[in-house]
């Protein structure tokens, strides 16, 4: 199905939909809704009325547009979705699905008056439906890691996406660009900021610090009864009572890119202080927002009972190569490296990809598939297919055959054990749930966030 980028109708209608609200603009492949949690949850700590927007949504369609932390409520979210197709119904304007739901999520700010609001990008930057906030209304713009994804729309290399997802940047206004795995990122924003008069920072990554007993919960090893990871010490490059200066902070969210992710929000921060030096955004807000932030789907851990028997999963909405290469860096580090001196450790995945050529399902899939563990440990491989539940409304977004998925894993790990399930959500996703249950060993759920969503659905009634 084409998808037909452009402005032009969005804004025809805005003019008649007012949005007036400060707002910080995110955009990136990987990790632009981790920056958007990060960013809201300090906001609030700073005690501001926060509205969020990401999409996706995960598990329904309130949770994509929250206010204050929290999914907007139905009665809230219909109300004014029928106000925004009334008025596209009026003036003839024909909004795509994505677009109505911007809008949504606009009006819904707008009369909450929120103090900030919090928007990512769907797709893209440029010609993505949130780009049509005016200039007035952003504070902030922001560039997450940049990589290969939607080269049918946003071009063939990562400088010409890169191009693209700058395009959210407003003349006068900060751009703050995150750590990039590519360089061409920084030549081609570079370009694009000082082509359109956009005052660009590079924000300074977060890094590991140390453990203080006194603070830090102690990471248990691998066991029957491991239930996750506590949060973790970390230092962020800020700016406290006029001096700049490492400061320790206690982080929730895992994975090494989750530095990236934290030095980019604090940045952000940065840089809408200065704008709006009234918000107390202070050192004590930032670290009571970073340890207090939730993001799931995004290397999370959850502890549900399968037939009576608790079984603790990892959960990772790895859709493409970068983003599964970034869970089995996490795997290799915090999981398996937690076995070192072991002999052998089993390793189950649930698996579920969407349809996005020209990305292939062995693209994604060779990221994270054999596991790599520590020198000498022998690493059983088990890996179950399956389908995900069709998001309504969306009929473009299909799901690879499970069939398909299993000719590659058989490829990457020929001596892996697999399990097919081709029946709808929730069967398949309770029928692979059981089969990993008896393997015994760590179990990680990956691919598509829609797969993730019915996860969470399933553990709502588990």
């Amino acid at each position: 199905m084409s998808i037909d980028l452009s402005l032009d109708r969005i804004r025809l209608l805005a003019e008649h939909l007012p949005y007036t609200r400060p707002t910080i603009h995110i955009a990136g492949t990987n990790g632009k809704g981790s920056v958007s949690a990060i960013t809201s949850s300090i906001l609030s700590a700073a005690r501001l009325s926060v509205g969020r927007f990401n999409s996706p949504h995960l598990v329904s369609i309130y949770d994509c547009i929250a206010l204050n932390g929290k999914p907007v409520d139905a009665e809230t979210y219909n109300r004014v979705r029928q106000e925004v197709e009334t008025a596209n119904a009026s003036h003839g304007t024909r909004l795509s699905n994505f677009e109505l739901l911007t809008l949504t999520a606009l009006r819904i700010f707008e009369h909450a008056a929120v103090d900030v609001a919090v928007i990512e990008v769907g797709m893209g930057g440029r010609l993505d439906a949130t780009n049509v906030i005016s200039d007035d209304c952003v504070l902030v713009s922001a560039l997450c890691a940049v990589d290969l994804d939607h080269q049918a729309f946003l071009g063939n290399t990562v400088e010409a996406i890169a191009r693209e997802k700058a395009g959210i940047g407003r003349r006068g206004k900060p751009l703050v660009l995150g750590r990039q795995k590519h360089p061409e990122v920084l030549d081609a924003v570079k370009e694009v900021a000082e082509a359109g008069g956009i005052p660009l920072i590079v924000a300074r990554s977060a890094r590991e610090g140390g453990w203080n007993r006194e603070v830090d919960a102690t990471p248990s090893p691998l066991s029957d009864d491991f239930a996750g990871l506590p949060p973790r010490p970390v230092e962020v490059y800020m700016c406290d009572m006029g001096t700049w200066d490492w400061v320790p902070l206690q982080f929730p969210l895992h994975g090494a890119h989750q530095l990236d992710n934290l030095g980019l929000a604090t940045a952000i921060m940065s840089a809408a202080r200065e704008r709006k030096p009234e918000w107390s955004i202070t050192a004590q807000a930032i670290a009571d927002g970073v340890r207090s932030v939730s993001w799931p789907g995004r290397l999370s851990f959850h502890r549900i009972a399968i037939d009576g028997k608790k079984l603790t999963i990892l959960v990772d909405g790895a859709h493409n190569p970068a983003s599964a290469e970034t869970l089995a860096q996490f795997v290799a580090d915090e999981l398996l490296g937690r076995c070192r001196g072991a002999e052998r450790v089993t390793v189950n995945y649930i698996l579920g990809l969407s349809h996005s050529p020209p990305k292939t399902p062995k693209q994604t899939l060779s990221a994270l598939l054999p596991p790599r563990g520590p020198d000498g440990l022998q690493v059983d491989v088990n890996v179950a297919l399956v389908p995900f539940t069709q998001p309504e409304g969306m009929p473009w977004v299909v799901h690879t055959p499970p069939e398909v998925m299993q000719e590659v894993v058989k490829e990457l790990v020929p001596g892996a054990d697999t399990f097919v399930s081709t029946e709808s959500q929730p069967e398949a996703l309770q029928q692979a749930l059981r089969w990993v249950r008896a393997k015994g060993g760590i179990t990680v759920l990956a691919g598509s966030l829609y797969l993730v969503a019915d996860f969470y659905r399933l553990a709502q009634h588990v």
